[in-house]
């Protein structure tokens, strides 16, 4: 489980990249450090399969940059989290070297795993919210659906069939058919 960890203080960015390497995934919102161990089989399938598709579609529409966890997104200086997938635009053209270069991020999916839910669903999506992300998705593999959440929703839209995004820029939106997505994934 996602556990706030217990002693007392507020925790930075600097600190949490300071953590020595032990396998499990530490990030820091608000100043509240996060731990929680390494993803699942079930959960690295997804998040491949969405990173193809999503690739793909930034190649062809040239108007972003998807990197895939571990790579961390320090929205300030009490916040360092590490989204299983982001996607970021382009800088002049070309891919971003650093997050420094771009410190924006227009789309954000989390794939649930029993021990994030709290963190993901509420935490990080309240955080996204706030900084005025544009699109955070919650990939909940059981259910075999995505929770959509913009800046203002007060509840998630839920696709079970399609989900569709359009990056700034872009002439065609993303079309991912979910019901083939997860079969791909996980059968």
């Amino acid at each position: 489980m996602a556990m706030p960890a217990t002693m007392e203080r507020e925790w930075t960015a600097e600190m949490v990249r300071a953590i020595p390497d032990d396998s499990n995934r530490y990030q820091v919102v608000d100043g509240e450090l996060f731990v929680t161990p390494s993803p699942s089989w079930r959960h690295g399938d997804v998040v491949v399969e969405l990173a193809l598709i999503i690739s793909k579609y930034l190649s062809e529409s040239s108007v972003g940059h998807l990197k895939v966890s571990p790579q961390d997104v320090e929205l300030d200086y009490r916040t360092l989290v590490e989204p299983d997938l982001f996607v970021v635009p382009l800088v002049d053209g070309k891919k971003p070297r650093v997050w420094e270069d771009v410190r924006q991020l227009l789309l954000v999916i989390e794939v649930l795993s029993p021990s994030t839910a709290r963190l993901d669903r509420r935490v990080k999506r309240e955080r996204y919210q706030r900084d005025g992300v544009p699109e955070y998705w919650i990939v909940d593999v059981d259910a075999r659906l995505i929770e959509r959440w913009r800046p203002n929703d007060e509840r998630p839209e839920i696709a079970s069939e399609m989900i569709e995004w359009q990056a700034v820029g872009a002439t065609d939106p993303l079309r991912i058919q979910l019901p083939e997505l997860f079969t791909r994934a996980l059968d």
